[in-house]
């Protein structure tokens, strides 16, 4: 309740002339008396967010007087709006709300108190903020509210505030004007009448003698990551009449793009959602189906690689804000490509973190209600390790979730290190682990086409991260695959032929979770292993030489591999042209590479064509069954290996995929033989060392194969192969 200063307008009565006699009537008068009544003024602004106004008389040596109220002028006898009168007596009251005739309104109204001369009373006006009947945290805009009128609906959880006040341009920015009211379970909740999209608010959150001036906690925009809340209506943007489904999930080919680099120049503000648009037809003629982004929320300063982020529902201005990625997603979707986003749920910050004891209250040195107050708090980041075993925390974060799947029509999410939500220094969270049920079950319930990534590397392979959660999993639909990555590039870096280990590398092709293909990430580049102290792979394997012929060879052969073995495969931006160096989020992607290696980019838009089966011959690679049926480990004379992909099996589904490791050509007048699942003839439908893709490339003579009758390599059939050095040839029937 606001009780109001209010402004007396009360003059001497020989100032106004609005003295009356009249002669009092009551019950067993002994004799009428002329009596000299007159007005007390007072004047009363409503503002947008006031929603009761209440007036209370009580008497005091005033025997009688009366109440009138009225919008906009001084009240007369005759002239009001309503008013309260009540025989031989001074203790009067008027209520007006949205329920009353006539009902509160934003405005000035003046009170007017009749009274005898001589006469005293007290008087209390009062202003109450009522709880917003409309849903949902944050702030939300709404039509046809109590009033008939258009407004914002804002509601907060700050459980140890004493009083909420929400304030922005609509009150001059005052801290006190516009209390919210306390609602249950610590939640403050107000409706401001006449504003919308566009509005600036933050929260003044009172605890004891402290004010804090605070971002909305769920904010979908603030002008940066210390400035101002924005009220944004997801409801206002165009998506357009063109026809999207998520794909298929044994139909994606990830790029991992950082907004800031991917298309820029050197020097000036990072690349933004604008700029990376007008590179999505690349991206579909490329062959992709999904851009993976890393982190766009609002972090501190203009360049970050995203997680460090500090609000957790806003999107950073520098790249365009939540208009920016809006535009972003329907240009994907128009072309047929799916976005997921990395989202981050083991830590936020720690910079500019308005979460930081939000509502005042702390023990010791951490961080309040959104955070753990002990030793769990801490993380690799900072010590802001959300509380999972909060359930206002636990809902903030499987709001936030669903959150960008609903208003920004997201395919899916990746959630960073979900080991350190699991796990902690003490161990084991059980309820980081219940946390991750919970909200994959919620996704799966409402969105089940979508997909639901764990980056989760500690202790590989974990097949309870991607396991049902009836099983006791945790419910995800895919992981990235440490057990791929870390082989495949250590068999592409190490320089010595013999050193390569052809066992690590068949292990990391068969590798499966829970049984299908799909249930995991797998990639030689992301951003984790081109940084760090690592560096792209080409630049990996010969140091300051990424475009030798040994770097382009070797580095396109695990291209190859990525895009044959099962699983989901990924690319990191700028991987497709050679892109060297290490990554960093003050360097964009050279761009004149693609030019350079033009070659290059065509063998992975082959390859990727090849994964998706776009020419109806490779469906098998698509499937989640594969035999590594030969594995030649010996130097010299091997470092080959061969597997066998399918799906349903039979012509056109079917595929051999063969990689030779080493730096020897295997001509057919060699004789090395693999085995074949099928009898007749084996196309070669991709030859890596085609000068096609590099005019250095030795364009070695790979033919078709016939299969022969005789067992091999545990096959009824056989062949004769021929294959380049550093090279992977994929056949079908």
């Amino acid at each position: 309740m606001r009780a109001l200063a209010v402004l007396l307008l009360a003059l001497p009565v020989a100032a106004f002339q609005t003295v009356i006699q009249v002669t009092p009537m009551a019950p067993s008068a002994p004799a009428p008396a002329r009596t000299l009544l007159y007005f007390d003024y007072y004047q009363i602004p409503v503002g947008d967010w006031d929603w009761q106004l209440a007036i209370d008389m009580v008497e005091t040596t005033s025997p009688v007087a009366d109440l009138y109220l009225r919008r906009g002028a001084l009240p007369t006898l005759t002239d009001f709006d309503i008013a309260s009168i009540t025989a031989w007596t001074a203790n009067e009251s008027l209520l007006i709300d949205s329920n009353s005739t006539p009902q509160i309104a934003s405005d000035t109204w003046f009170l007017g108190v009749f009274r005898p001369f001589g006469g005293a009373y007290d008087l209390t006006i009062s202003l109450t903020p009522l709880s917003s009947p409309h849903s949902g945290m944050g702030a939300n805009t709404y039509s046809a509210g109590l009033l008939g009128e258009d407004g914002v609906s804002f509601r907060v959880w700050a459980p140890n505030a004493d009083s909420v006040h929400v304030a922005g341009p609509f009150n001059g920015w005052s801290g006190t004007a516009s209390a919210m009211a306390n609602d249950s379970a610590g939640h403050w909740s107000l409706d401001v009448r006449e504003i919308g999209a566009g509005e600036h608010y933050r929260f003044a959150i009172t605890n004891g003698a402290q004010t804090s001036w605070k971002n909305d906690s769920r904010a979908r925009e603030v002008t940066q990551s210390n400035g101002d809340s924005i009220v944004v209506d997801p409801a206002a943007f165009d998506w357009g009449t063109v026809s999207y489904s998520t794909p298929a999930w044994n139909d994606l080919v990830i790029y991992e793009m950082h907004v800031g680099t991917f298309f820029d120049a050197p020097g000036g503000a990072p690349g933004s959602f604008q700029s990376a648009i007008l590179k999505v037809p690349y991206l579909r003629d490329l062959g992709i189906t999904a851009v993976e982004l890393m982190p766009v929320c609002e972090f501190a300063g203009d360049y970050s690689w995203g997680y460090n982020y500090s609000h957790p529902f806003s999107v950073e201005q520098i790249y365009g804000g939540t208009q920016g990625l809006r535009n972003f997603v329907k240009a994907c979707h128009d072309n047929g490509i799916a976005v997921l986003l990395d989202v981050l749920y083991n830590h936020w910050g720690p910079s500019d973190l308005d979460l930081w004891r939000y509502d005042g209250w702390f023990t010791g040195a951490f961080g309040g209600i959104y955070f753990y107050n002990s030793i769990l708090s801490q993380t690799p980041w900072g010590d802001t390790r959300p509380d999972f075993g909060r359930a206002e925390v636990r809902q903030y974060i499987r709001d936030n979730a669903l959150f960008w799947l609903d208003e920004y029509r997201l395919d899916g999410l990746r959630w960073d290190s979900t080991s350190n939500i699991r796990m902690g220094p003490l161990g084991d969270i059980p309820d980081g682990w219940s946390l991750m049920q919970w909200c994959n079950d919620e996704i799966d319930a409402s969105q089940s086409w979508k997909i639901n990534i764990a980056e989760d590397m500690y202790n590989a392979p974990n097949d309870l991260i991607t396991q049902d959660t009836l099983s006791g999993g945790a419910g995800f639909d895919s992981q990235w695959d440490a057990l791929f990555v870390h082989p495949v590039r250590a068999a592409m870096t190490t320089p010595d032929d013999a050193s390569r280990d052809m066992w690590a590398v068949r292990n990391a092709i068969a590798q499966q979770y829970n049984g299908q293909a799909t249930r995991r990430v797998i990639y030689t580049e992301s951003h984790d292993e081109v940084a760090n102290g690592k560096s792209r792979l080409p630049e990996e394997i010969w140091p300051g030489n990424a475009d030798s012929w040994y770097s382009k060879k070797r580095s396109t052969l695990a291209a190859a591999v990525v895009m044959t073995s099962p699983g989901v495969p990924m690319l990191f931006e700028g991987q497709e042209f050679l892109e060297d160096g290490w990554f960093t989020d003050t360097d964009p992607l050279d761009w004149s590479k693609l030019t350079q290696f033009g070659g290059i980019h065509d063998l992975y838009r082959d390859l990727i064509a090849l994964r998706r089966n776009l020419a109806g011959h490779t469906a098998g690679l698509k499937g989640d069954s594969v035999n590594v049926f030969h594995v030649n480990n010996n130097s010299p004379g091997g470092k080959l290996i061969a597997y066998h992909r399918w799906d349903q099996g039979g012509p056109g589904d079917d595929v051999i995929v063969i990689c030779n490791f080493a730096n020897q050509d295997w001509p057919a007048s060699a004789g090395y033989t693999i085995g074949l699942p099928a009898a007749g003839t084996w196309r070669v439908r991709f030859n890596s060392d085609a000068n096609i893709y590099d005019p250095g490339y030795n364009n070695f003579p790979t033919t078709d194969l016939t299969a022969q009758p005789g067992g091999y390599d545990g096959l009824p059939y056989h062949a004769t192969i021929s294959i380049g050095a550093y090279s992977a040839v994929v056949l079908s029937q």
